[in-house]
């Protein structure tokens, strides 16, 4: 089994850059893929965009394309989260999540929180 942990959120300013990371432990030869979620105050969880753990092949959701740009360091079993130009409207509690090919795991886990302010 894979274990995730996010790190790195904190209160930035508009117009700011901002880089979460997610930290892998266990079996990571299990992990397939590997995205970013948000959740918004008194929204639905979303997603931001994703990683494959070996190829490296991305996407992105339109909200995001052009100003966010997901990693990976292998070596580190990290994934970042690279966000520039932030905006208000990015506020949200962001996690990570993994799938091995059958779907997003559960539970989710604690996240790690990003407030911009204008």
């Amino acid at each position: 089994q894979v274990q995730l942990v996010e790190s790195g959120g904190r209160l930035v300013q508009a117009g700011d850059s901002l880089r979460l990371s997610c930290l892998a432990s266990g079996r990571i030869f299990s992990v397939y893929r590997v995205g970013w979620f948000r959740r918004a105050p008194g929204e639905e969880r979303e997603s931001v965009g994703s990683i494959t753990w070996i190829g490296g092949t991305t996407n992105y959701a339109d909200s995001v394309k052009g100003r966010f740009t997901i990693s990976r360091d292998m070596a580190k079993n990290t994934v970042y989260l690279e966000m520039n130009n932030l905006k208000p409207e990015d506020t949200a509690v962001y996690y990570c999540n993994r799938n091995g090919g059958s779907g997003w795991y559960l539970p989710w886990g604690q996240g790690t929180q990003v407030t911009v302010s204008s």
